[in-house]
């Protein structure tokens, strides 16, 4: 069976499994792998998951003011920003391996 300018509708169906299954993988692979944003010279760190769940904030004695909470929210504000920015990258950057850099839509 041709279609597609003369592509074998069979053998696309399998690529298309492929990269099912290749997906399904990355899904489970984004659960354990982790990115981390520090800001304010380290003072707040934050770790996400690549499911972009929330997995650790560190804060070092030396940002906590109570004269200035304003300024701790803010730096917590800025690391969770941060953190999913990188989630995304390393989403985007991993799904590409997988897409050959086809825009897929609905997906991540």
């Amino acid at each position: 069976m041709k279609g597609m300018g003369g592509m074998n509708m069979g053998k696309m169906m399998k690529q298309v499994q492929k990269m099912q299954d290749q997906m399904q993988k990355l899904q489970e692979e984004l659960e354990e792998r982790t990115v981390e944003a520090t800001v304010g010279g380290g003072v707040v760190s934050v770790t996400v998951n690549g499911q972009k769940e929330l997995k650790e904030i560190k804060i070092s004695p030396e940002a906590v003011d109570p004269d200035d909470i304003e300024m701790l929210q803010d730096l917590i504000i800025a690391a969770v920003n941060e953190a999913l920015n990188k989630a995304d990258e390393m989403v985007a950057s991993e799904m590409q391996k997988i897409t050959g850099g086809m825009k897929i839509p609905g997906l991540f």
